[in-house]
């Protein structure tokens, strides 16, 4: 029968008589999980904030109408043509407005479906910026203030203003920086909107938007989506374009492909929308999981190798233990301890060192103006890593420990001791 007190006792000696071996092997271990943490942790957050950057833009299911060509010509009414190959050039799209019909029945009934969050209209138009002399194209799109807040975090990209405040005016704009940086304008200012057909509107600049994507601020703006009706001479049903969220995003292809059947529009979903991005996004992740495992892995050939010179130095002690009565698994055993001991101090360390680097990058001041509401270094702290991390140092120290003890297992003492 196994004594464990021999053996813990015994394992226990050899660690504290070789103690600088021991804590190199418990510092490879902490090193190792420690780096694991931190790097995983990091490259996490700054994944996350790249994905937010889209994707809090990026509707789950964005509807529209779309203007193309008919698929059904005159050239093929005719029952003449019907059995001939039919080539018609510069085919004109068909004669329709871009506004959707019946728009709020349609939001109504989206409102009803248990996976959507939110459902938001919105109006979009080719609009002029001119202040004083200077006349910019652009894009301005009426939308509901609040619930952009709300449900695609709208004021996480104001630099300047809030939500609430083109909320509460009739005749305000939200402004991209990058046009009132090009036009020298400020909150507070007025811009005119000159649209397509000629019209002027005079708009105050409540807030400046900073999207963090220069393409995208310097065209940019925003006001209520009746003020925006407004200017274009639009009644309060015209609507162009439909953002729905969802609960589950793994949900929007088959709603989508639904909606279009269903109400004749185009319905993109948002991995289709952005699938190169979501290709980008998974490249990144897997070369931060193959870089943290490979420092894993490193630690635990340290492990091997360290266990392993440690049974060669003790091959006395192993002859005496098993000429006094020792079996080969009792000694397999005191190794095995060791190196659990090893795995466990080494683990815990290495998770508070990993937490401590984590929370250290966390509060280092990070600014750019691409991501103005960024102040730190991005660093998510999840829980799993840190299961990962401790049950991986077990494991590894398993086997590192398992191999060499299985070499002590098999000496002879006899031999050990004759050469002795």
């Amino acid at each position: 029968m196994t004594n464990w007190n021999v053996i813990a006792s015994i394992a226990k000696t050899h660690l504290l008589t070789k103690i600088k071996q021991t804590s190199t092997a418990a510092i490879g271990v902490t090193f190792g999980i420690g780096a694991y943490i931190t790097l995983v942790s990091f490259m996490s957050g700054l994944n996350q904030m790249m994905d937010d950057l889209i994707l809090n833009l990026t509707p789950h299911i964005h509807i529209y109408n779309e203007i193309e060509p008919s698929d059904r010509q005159p050239l093929n009414l005719y029952d003449k043509f019907k059995n001939s190959f039919n080539v018609v050039h510069s085919i004109k799209p068909k004669m329709n407005q871009k506004k959707i019909h019946n728009a709020f029945p349609i939001i109504n009934y989206l409102k009803e479906n248990e996976n959507a969050l939110g459902v938001l209209p919105q109006l979009k138009s080719q609009i002029f910026y001119i202040a004083g002399s200077i006349e910019m194209a652009g894009s301005l799109t009426g939308i509901k203030p609040l619930e952009e807040a709300t449900y695609f975090k709208l004021d996480d990209y104001i630099v300047q203003g809030s939500s609430n405040e083109l909320h509460n005016n009739s005749n305000g704009v939200l402004l991209g920086i990058e046009i009132a940086k090009k036009m020298s304008l400020r909150v507070g200012d007025r811009v005119q909107i000159s649209t397509i057909d000629g019209g002027v509107f005079p708009l105050k600049i409540v807030g400046l938007y900073q999207s963090g994507i220069a393409d995208i601020d310097a065209i940019q703006s925003f006001a209520n989506i009746k003020t925006v009706q407004r200017i274009l001479g639009v009644p309060q049903n015209y609507i162009t374009d439909i953002n729905v969220k969802l609960n589950n995003i793994d949900k929007a292809f088959l709603l989508a492909k639904n909606i279009e059947k269903q109400f004749n529009l185009t319905a993109v979903d948002i991995n289709t929308a952005n699938a190169q991005f979501e290709t980008g996004t998974s490249i990144r992740n897997l070369i931060t999981y193959a870089v943290s495992i490979t420092l894993l892995i490193v630690a635990g050939f340290g492990i091997y190798n360290i266990l392993n010179m440690l049974i060669y130095e003790k091959m006395n002690d192993i002859a005496i233990l098993m000429a006094t009565g020792f079996s080969g698994t009792d000694v397999q055993l005191i190794f095995m301890l060791q190196a659990i001991i090893i795995g466990i101090v080494g683990g815990i360390f290495g998770l508070v060192v990993g937490y401590g680097l984590s929370n250290l990058i966390d509060n280092i001041p990070f600014e750019t103006q691409a991501l103005p509401t960024v102040k730190t270094y991005p660093v998510i702290f999840n829980i799993w890593n840190y299961v990962i991390g401790i049950s991986f140092a077990f494991i590894s120290t398993f086997f590192a420990g398992y191999f060499p003890s299985q070499k002590a297992k098999k000496i002879d003492p006899v031999t050990i001791i004759r050469g002795q």
